[in-house]
């Protein structure tokens, strides 16, 4: 059997209740995920710390741990994960933004003493 028509059946097995399903999925799907983040991170910023494999792992924790292993077919599935992936990326973004901007900094107290008048 090829991966599409086992990732399809693995699908479709989640989809009935089997617990198994879900870690059978993963390996079926791998390469074709990376390669969904290779061009997902392909218009980012040089610099990226993240790399394709920690996307992939991300967004298989994003879609796999909110019990949506319910998926009706393969491209819900990859559909899913792109989501997952660019809502990943979206996250890094902002969080570089604010820290660009001064998120961690501690504020100085201000105290009557320290206004010059």
């Amino acid at each position: 059997m090829n991966r599409p028509v086992e990732a399809r059946a693995a699908i479709a097995e989640a989809r009935k209740g089997d617990p198994k399903a879900a870690a059978e999925l993963l390996p079926l799907v791998y390469e074709e995920l990376r390669r969904l983040a290779v061009f997902r991170m392909a218009n980012e910023k040089a610099g990226q710390t993240l790399q394709p494999t920690a996307l992939v792992h991300e967004a298989w924790l994003k879609i796999a741990g909110e019990g949506n292993d319910l998926f009706a077919n393969r491209r819900h599935f990859f559909k899913a994960a792109a989501d997952a992936m660019q809502q990943i990326l979206i996250d890094i973004a902002r969080r570089k933004q604010r820290l660009k901007h001064g998120a961690n900094q501690v504020g100085d107290e201000l105290y009557e003493s320290r206004i010059a008048m």
